[in-house]
């Protein structure tokens, strides 16, 4: 079945392109003889998964206990969280799914890791758990290496949970506009994690990782002496962002597939993909939605729920019902809103890939 005759809108992935991927991350990791748990919230999608971790990923990474829970059931056996779990209801849950996988969750305070303790004390199992530090995004994580020693004091005085290393999340890195200010930023976050490191195990704990995660960065703290691991995402598929951000175009793996549902006279097409199946990013000064792949001079100008607006200057040969493919700016959130990814190769429809664990934010 050709890709063209299939009903729209419709996800597509290119199998060569995602392959390609895949193997170039693999090996960038490989090459500096560090460890790569990719960030599965992506493509959430357990056929990728595995092809992952056949390529030597050492476990995964996720957001959201729902996606843990997905990946374990489909035989992923090391999984990190890495968010805070909060409440009583997801806590049962997590002590549940650690008597399936090995699994370790992220901290940032006692108020998250009481409560983790508890519950996994009254289940009989031990949990992993990893500290976080903000290192510039000032999101979730210590801010001090003070603040961090001691939470990880009181943190060994807490039964049924090991302290095995230190994560961060380097997104301020797309707020850098240049690779010097990229390789600026890993520099200085990379200093504080190996001074916060070292204090620690001075202090006695077997800090035995250093996570860090993000794609823009990878090649920037891949060559890093001392950042062990590398929890990428976005890399699978690539987007406008990365491409932005240095990735090559050709590398973008993944498209919507739409049909044009309206041709006005003054150059407007309208297509029957909106903000319900490429999502709502706008990250670029342009405001921008995606890309015509077909065509790069036609802008996607604007979108609604069921409706997306391309802008041809000065006409265009697209007619009602013909199909174009449009790159989306940010891959996870245009994934998140789709049942199925089609796997091409060429024109030619090779498989289908339920996302089961799209959705999955609880």
């Amino acid at each position: 079945m050709k890709y063209h005759a299939l009903d729209t809108p419709a996800l597509l992935v290119d199998r060569d392109r995602l392959e390609a991927n895949l193997h170039n991350m693999a090996e960038l990791t490989r090459c500096y003889g560090k460890m790569l748990r990719p960030h599965a919230k992506t493509h959430k999608t357990p056929e990728i998964a595995q092809r992952q971790l056949a390529a030597g990923a050492v476990g995964l990474t996720v957001a959201k206990l729902g996606e843990a829970e997905v990946f374990a059931e489909a035989g992923c056996t090391d999984i990190f969280i890495a968010n805070q779990i909060v409440g009583e209801q997801k806590l049962e849950r997590l002590v549940r799914l650690a008597r399936q996988c090995t699994l370790r969750v992220g901290v940032d305070s006692l108020e998250v890791a009481v409560p983790l303790s508890e519950a996994a004390r009254r289940a009989g199992v031990r949990v992993g758990v990893r500290l976080e530090v903000d290192t510039g995004l000032h999101r979730a994580g210590v801010r001090t290496k003070e603040e961090a020693i001691a939470l990880a004091h009181a943190l060994a005085k807490l039964p049924n949970l090991e302290l095995d290393g230190i994560f961060t999340y380097e997104g301020h890195l797309y707020q850098a506009n240049s690779d010097q200010e990229r390789a600026i930023a890993i520099a200085r976050m990379s200093e504080t994690l190996a001074d916060l490191r070292e204090s620690l195990i001075r202090q006695g704990f077997a800090i035995s990782v250093t996570s860090v995660g993000s794609t823009p960065g990878a090649r920037f703290t891949a060559p890093v002496p001392g950042l062990d691991e590398l929890r990428c995402g976005v890399y699978i598929f690539n987007d406008r962002m990365q491409v932005a951000r240095g990735a090559p175009k050709e590398s973008c793996a993944l498209t919507v597939l739409t049909t044009v549902i309206s041709v006005r006279p003054d150059g407007r097409v309208i297509v029957d993909a909106g903000t319900k199946a490429l999502a709502s990013d706008k990250p670029f000064a342009d405001q921008t939605m995606g890309e015509v792949l077909e065509d790069t001079s036609l802008r996607f100008v604007a979108a609604s729920e069921e409706h997306g607006h391309l802008q041809a200057e000065g006409g265009t040969r697209l007619r009602v019902g013909d199909k174009v493919r449009i790159v989306p700016n940010h891959a996870c959130t245009c994934v998140n809103l789709h049942e199925r990814m089609y796997v091409v190769k060429g024109e030619e429809v090779e498989d289908v890939w339920e996302i089961r664990a799209r959705g999955k934010f609880l």
